[in-house]
């Protein structure tokens, strides 16, 4: 009895076998096939970055907002770049920004200031001074701008988000 289940489970493997080999062996050349398209991969962008000095002020008044826990005694950022900007190609683009009540660690504080481009690598700035950008690549970028405290976490309603169009 063993004998002849082991020759039945060897002749229904040869049989699925046989099916397999013969349902892949088709005369038609589109049976089995798979569509695979090489795109190049993006041009890279390589973003170059100067700073400026500028004259800089604090605010005399607190930045007009609608959130209900902002206080005028809190540190506050307020990112200088209006939302859905154009710039050419060629165009600089400046990070240019505004503190009250934070001095950052460069100029004698204790805060930061971190910038991150379309999800690139983030960057610090540590004097309240202008970053300029240049070398973009054309289409849609954002940057993120962020008030970073002493403890190296970002302050509450500290973060801003731009978005940008670089045309030809």
């Amino acid at each position: 009895m063993l004998r002849d289940d082991m020759r039945f489970s060897a002749k229904l493997t040869l049989l699925v076998s046989l099916l397999v080999l013969t349902a892949c062996a088709s005369n038609n050349d589109n049976a089995h096939t798979t569509a695979t398209t090489i795109l190049p991969p993006p041009v890279q962008q390589q973003l170059h970055v100067e700073t400026r000095a500028a004259a800089k002020v604090a605010p005399t008044t607190p930045p007009v907002t609608t959130d209900p826990h902002f206080s005028p005694q809190n540190p506050r950022l307020v990112f200088n770049l209006p939302n859905g900007t154009t710039f050419h190609q060629s165009d600089e683009v400046v990070i240019d920004f505004s503190l009250a009540n934070a001095k950052l660690k460069g100029d004698g504080g204790e805060y930061r200031v971190r910038y991150i481009v379309d999800d690139e690598e983030m960057r610090w700035i540590d004097k309240w001074e202008d970053v300029v950008l240049t070398g973009w690549n054309p289409g849609r970028h954002t940057i993120r701008l962020e008030l970073i405290g002493p403890d190296g976490w970002p302050l509450n309603q500290n973060v801003s988000t731009r978005e940008l169009t670089i045309t030809k």
